[in-house]
């Protein structure tokens, strides 16, 4: 999915908005580049079971059929589709970036041990490589590759797999969750690596969200936030404020009795704000700490060729 922070970064780097592919009735302007991310989209190809059926395989398809589309209409008579789709050299000048994973690996512990869980991760980054390779193949050229945050920090997983206080670490997020993400995120960066050796002529770049956001959790209050772990639209109070029966914004009745996920009164106050995502205000600090350049691998804050306003 597109996510918060991604839209702050854009927005600090001057940059517009860019259409979803899905979203093409009326007249999008897809001049600048296309948005492939769906809710809920996995890396390993969707099941019977999915929340979505856009899988990652099926998103790099879409661009496929996006760009031959595109150069079709640019060799039609009249050229008068050149300012709605991208011209030819962006395809190879453009920036490709991937945030995905973290849904193949929170859906997994509803049914798989934490070794289970472990022994899949090879498997879901082939399938990813598979996508990088056919779009390198299809000229991309730039890659901008996000890992994965800390899932046991959410408290829909806190909630869910976090009752024995055992399996809780001292920021009382679930251990086996983000155990599984540090597992996950070094067998990104090592398959990052190896795309950059084995692509010499690419730009692969690898972007510790992990790191941002885990910071953010235990440092809250040094950056203004109250509340570290718990919703700010959920229903229960603390010290989760979060009830999987009914979803922020949702009312439900059980045994005769109503109840209602209300928002709280300054989100703000909160890094989380449906026991999923993040709040705004949080995805600004992750975004601000993404553009110091510090978090990816290569680094590239040394060249940086404009100064950003960051709040943080």
């Amino acid at each position: 999915m597109i996510l918060s922070w991604m839209l702050f970064s854009v927005d600090a780097l001057d940059l517009p908005f860019l259409n979803a592919y899905l979203d093409s009735l009326g007249l999008p302007n897809f001049r600048k580049g296309c948005n492939f991310a769906a809710a809920g989209s996995t890396i390993l190809p969707a099941t019977a079971s999915s929340i979505c059926p856009f899988s990652f395989g099926i998103q790099v398809s879409q661009f496929l059929k996006f760009k031959a589309r595109a150069l079709e209409l640019l060799s039609g008579k009249g050229r008068k589709f050149d300012k709605y789709v991208p011209s030819e050299d962006i395809f190879e000048k453009g920036l490709y970036m991937f945030d995905i994973g973290q849904n193949d690996l929170a859906g997994a512990f509803y049914s798989k041990t934490l070794d289970q869980v472990l022994a899949s991760i090879p498997t879901i980054l082939l399938e990813f490589e598979s996508g990088i390779k056919r779009l390198y193949d299809e000229g991309a050229r730039y890659f901008w590759i996000h890992n994965t945050g800390p899932l046991g920090c959410l408290a829909q997983n806190v909630a869910k797999f976090g009752t024995d206080p055992s399996k809780l670490d001292e920021l009382g997020c679930v251990s086996g969750h983000n155990q599984a993400v540090k597992t996950f995120n070094l067998q990104l960066h090592a398959l990052c690596s190896k795309l950059q050796g084995q692509y010499p002529d690419s730009n692969v770049t690898y972007v510790d969200i992990f790191t941002i956001k885990s910071n953010l959790i235990a440092n809250y209050s040094r950056y203004g936030f109250e509340q570290p772990i718990m919703a700010c639209c959920g229903y229960g109070g603390p010290p989760l404020n979060y009830d999987s029966r009914v979803t922020c914004g949702n009312t439900k009745t059980f045994n005769g009795t109503t109840i209602t996920a209300k928002g709280c009164n300054d989100s703000s106050e909160y890094i989380n704000w449906d026991g999923i995502h993040y709040t705004e205000t949080a995805n600004q600090y992750v975004a601000s700490q993404i553009l110091t350049g510090k978090y990816s691998d290569p680094p590239f804050s040394d060249r940086m060729p404009f100064l950003l306003k960051l709040k943080f």
